[in-house]
């Protein structure tokens, strides 16, 4: 009896031993996992890619199509036929760029703007999101994300926004693309309501906001002050107390001295003044160009009123445009991988489907990013 104790105790101790032992093992396993081996460097990466555009359709009376499906469109890429992997109507994403700069502010002014905008965010669908951004000499963020309307409207507030004297427009440029990039978004859209004027006038900063805006799927609307400046430009020209009065046909020059001598420091001001407004109508007009450029190039559009009331009712029509696009996925193939950098690339939504009128079209260029 007293051996089978003895034994009986030996094995409960045994036992007690080997439980200890193992949590112990468990214990040091888990503080010193087993490490991860490294991955080779010759592994090959698959990279995925696909190309988004924008597009509406329309039915021939001009009423948007709201079943549009694969079957219904191709896509041309430098003339290379290319099926639509995806097609998808959400809601869209529109940060709207205020030109707060005077480099040439005739006509430009703050309630103008602030209106404009006003008319846009009111007439954008529900669920639409929306962000503020202004510029001067530099770009600043006035609201992000948000699809509370309310809430955006409250910033648009004269009281808010910081003017400034000159205009960096292509600085501003490279922020919003930065901005609108680093969110993921898709159906981005960039308003920009402006003259487009640039006071630095950087031909690299040019180059780099261009470069980035086109190797991007962001579609850029421009609710453009050029016509309204150059006509306010005109108008004080004509009524310039020192412009010389027009003569009815015919009629002679008045004989000198039969009429008041003018200063000759009168008349140097009087020139200086009109080479200026000379100067800012050709800045106007060169800008007027590029704005052009941008908006053909990202499958927007520009609205160039030459009045208030024109430039705030045009901006129920870009809503519906906003409102009204589709996007679509493609797989180039030719892939970007094997492009050259700087590459360009026409791509453009066809209509496949009997009385589907589809509008999309933009310019890509293909810029290398390192994973």
């Amino acid at each position: 009896m007293w051996f089978s104790t003895l034994a009986l105790e030996r094995s409960l101790g045994f036992v007690k031993l080997s439980i200890f032992l193992f949590f112990s093992f468990v214990m040091t396993f888990a503080q010193n996992p087993r490490p991860t081996p490294p991955v080779e460097a010759d592994v090959e990466r698959v990279v995925s890619e696909e190309i988004k555009i924008n597009f509406s359709a329309f039915d021939s009376n001009g009423n948007f199509v709201s079943d549009v499906g694969l079957k219904d469109i191709v896509i041309l890429e430098n003339g290379r036929i290319h099926e639509p992997s995806s097609i998808k109507r959400i809601p869209a994403s529109v940060l709207i760029l205020l030109d707060v700069g005077s480099e040439i502010s005739y006509a430009k002014r703050r309630s103008i703007t602030l209106n404009t905008a006003r008319a846009l965010i009111n007439s954008l669908r529900e669920g639409d999101s929306i962000a503020l951004m202004q510029y001067g000499e530099k770009a600043e963020l006035l609201a992000d994300w948000t699809t509370d309307r309310a809430s955006v409207l409250s910033r648009l507030d004269e009281r808010k926004l910081n003017l400034a004297k000159r205009s960096a427009f292509f600085k501003a440029l490279i922020e919003a693309v930065k901005f609108l990039n680093e969110q993921g978004l898709s159906n981005r859209h960039l308003v920009i309501i402006s003259d487009g004027v640039d006071s630095f006038d950087r031909s690299e900063e040019k180059k780099t906001a261009l470069q980035t805006l086109f190797s991007s799927d962001i579609n850029v609307h421009v609710v453009s002050y050029t016509a309204i400046q150059k006509k306010a430009i005109k108008e004080v020209s004509k009524n310039s107390p020192f412009r010389k009065p027009d003569l009815p046909p015919g009629a002679e020059p008045p004989l000198r001295g039969s009429t008041p001598t003018v200063s000759i420091a009168t008349i140097d001001l009087d020139r200086a003044m009109a080479r200026k407004r000379k100067e800012q109508i050709e800045k106007l007009q060169k800008s007027e160009s590029l704005l052009t450029e941008i908006t053909e190039s990202t499958n927007g559009e520009i609205f160039l009123p030459d009045s208030e009331e024109e430039m705030i009712g045009k901006m129920v029509q870009l809503a519906e445009n906003i409102d009204s696009q589709y996007t679509a996925t493609y797989v180039p193939k030719k892939p970007l991988a094997e492009s050259e950098e700087g590459e360009v690339r026409s791509v453009e939504v066809f209509s496949r489907r009997q009385g589907l009128i589809v509008r999309g079209k933009r310019k890509l260029v293909v810029v290398k990013r390192a994973f």
